[in-house]
């Protein structure tokens, strides 16, 4: 056959070029277990059996106020039939693994102290640290959440990092897995390379391994959505943190603050917060870092069923809607929470689950030869199969109940 352009060679090596800077830049979703939520508690209160007395309040609250699976379908709006074993697996969940990730808070939860004061909270916390992680109740992801490079505060955040890890070492000779650092309210892409600088310093000072610390950016700020010159801000966040960004969260009261919403708008469910969300789902897609949504400022204010039911409506729509828009995860602030976290969870993984297992294995045997009129595209298998992955993680099914075909 002839052609009319005799090669193309010239085009095919730019075009090898473009596919690989795109792959360098977008390597994929995150692989890995993605925690559902991550719970943040101020230093000072932070104590080797933290995780486990949320779940035990959680779940003195869940018996207490749902005793049994009509009430629970109730509190929580669930179908009748998914009640049953959706309270079961929450109740059981509570107990062996209330608390997925935590991050001991220094910086609003904690506020501001004298530095001899946030001196002794780190050494308070590295041995709590030292002391769960020696019973292995750590849980599967922890870390810290430092102070804000952008008030002020930058040279206690770092201090305060240096000091903990330092003692760590030194108390534990290692540093246990899971670890991550919360690096708060970015304004400006340079921070974040300060920040990574920082980190080069302190894995050489430690004798860490290069590119161990690892962190997620807490997107609180118009400046992370829009730099100054009007780009899309998570961008250039994430180029600055070369390699070493593991999630995006959004900080609703602070972001809603930032653009002047009134008190009574400032909710994770507001159309404002929807849009950043997006602006985060596109900017950040296939980089593999992963999105969290932000918290649900309602808590019980006292032990009352009304009180308590509230913060159970609030916090279960809010997960909800999180949910609807994509985002798995979410911050949790208070044992009341976990519930309501773990039954929106854990229904929205059971129902129509069998549905689920079921279009997967067909889109399988469709695959292998054998016609059944599944049309569905690779896409759509690649999410259901995530889902179910999801749905393993987090305890919601058990990893048995998957046929082999659909394990990831």
């Amino acid at each position: 056959m002839n052609f009319s352009v005799p090669s193309l060679d010239d085009l095919s090596a730019r075009i090898a070029a473009i596919r690989d800077a795109h792959a360098t830049r977008f390597p994929g979703p995150a692989t890995g277990r993605q925690p559902v939520h991550t719970v943040y508690v101020p230093a000072d209160r932070f104590s080797r059996t933290t995780p486990a007395d949320f779940g035990a309040e959680a779940l003195r609250l869940l018996n207490t106020h749902t005793p049994g699976a009509g009430s629970f379908g109730t509190a929580f709006g669930l179908d009748p039939e998914l009640a049953g074993p959706v309270r079961e697996r929450v109740a059981a969940k509570l107990v062996a693994e209330p608390v997925e990730d935590v991050r001991i808070d220094f910086e609003d939860g904690y506020g501001v102290r004298s530095d001899e004061e946030e001196d002794a909270h780190i050494a308070q916390v590295v041995e709590a640290v030292a002391a769960a992680y020696q019973v292995k109740g750590l849980p599967h992801y922890w870390g810290l959440r430092v102070k804000s490079f952008a008030d002020g505060a930058h040279e206690r955040s770092m201090r305060t990092l240096d000091g903990f890890l330092t003692a760590l070492r030194d108390r534990l000779g290692r540093l246990p897995g899971g670890f991550t650092i919360t690096f708060p309210k970015v304004v400006a892409a340079e921070h974040v390379r300060v920040f990574v600088d920082y980190l080069d310093r302190l894995e050489g000072a430690l004798g860490l391994p290069g590119g161990i610390l690892r962190f997620e950016i807490q997107v609180e700020t118009p400046e992370a959505i829009f730099d100054e010159e009007g780009r899309i801000g998570l961008r250039g966040i994430a180029d600055a943190a070369a390699g070493r960004l593991t999630a995006a969260h959004f900080g609703v009261f602070d972001y809603t603050a930032a653009l002047g919403l009134p008190p009574e708008q400032q909710r994770l469910d507001h159309p404002a917060c929807d849009f950043a969300r997006h602006v985060m789902q596109v900017a950040l897609a296939g980089s593999g870092v992963r999105l969290s949504d932000g918290s649900t400022n309602v808590v019980p204010r006292n032990d009352g069923a009304d009180e308590v039911n509230h913060t159970w409506a609030v916090h279960a729509a809010h997960v909800r809607h999180s949910m609807l828009h994509g985002f798995w995860q979410g911050w949790d602030m208070h044992p009341a929470h976990l519930p309501s976290r773990y039954a929106v969870v854990y229904a929205y993984h059971l129902s129509g689950v069998d549905e689920v297992i079921g279009r997967v294995r067909a889109w399988h045997e469709q695959a292998a030869g054998k016609p059944n009129g599944v049309l569905d595209e690779p896409a759509t298998i690649k999410a259901l199969t995530d889902r179910l992955q999801r749905a393993v993680d987090c305890g919601a099914l058990d990893e048995s109940a998957l046929p082999a075909s659909v394990e990831r």
